[in-house]
């Protein structure tokens, strides 16, 4: 699930990068950030089930590489459907965020909420959620 979802954030982060280079560089930024964390969080597991520094390296490397390969095929989707040197139109910045975000929306829903409840007590899944989203409202608010 977690190279699933770095797809999305190189998408994300070049359309971003494509609309204001330094909206794009903060979030790369903080994409780049958050990675640390998450690279531990994939190579921990594999080096103590397999023992081997060397395959818990190479999964987290792949787990990685999906954010490049969703930033290339943003840009050939921008190539097939607008051409090469022309202005990106705002409709087609909607529908390539929209996209992104369902994709998100989407491995939320079928891999980390089912997960979440596989091994949380009561409704803490659903606890966590609500707070997350009260936390992301919030933050949305203040930022205005």
């Amino acid at each position: 699930a977690i190279g699933i979802h770095n797809f999305p954030e190189g998408l994300a982060t070049f359309l971003a990068a494509l609309q204001d280079p330094g909206l794009g560089i903060a979030i790369g930024v903080a994409i780049a950030l958050h990675n640390i964390p998450e690279g531990i969080s994939v190579s921990v597991p594999i080096y103590y089930a397999t023992g081997s520094r060397m395959k818990a390296f190479v999964y987290s490397c792949l787990s990685g590489l999906a954010e490049p390969a969703g930033a290339f095929i943003a840009y050939g989707l921008i190539l097939l459907f607008l051409g090469e040197g022309s202005l990106v139109p705002p409709q087609f910045m909607g529908a390539m965020f929209a996209g992104v975000a369902g994709i998100m929306v989407y491995i939320s829903i079928d891999e980390l909420i089912p997960t979440s409840q596989a091994y949380g007590k009561g409704h803490d899944s659903l606890l966590g959620l609500i707070s997350g989203m009260a936390v992301m409202a919030l933050s949305l608010l203040l930022m205005q």
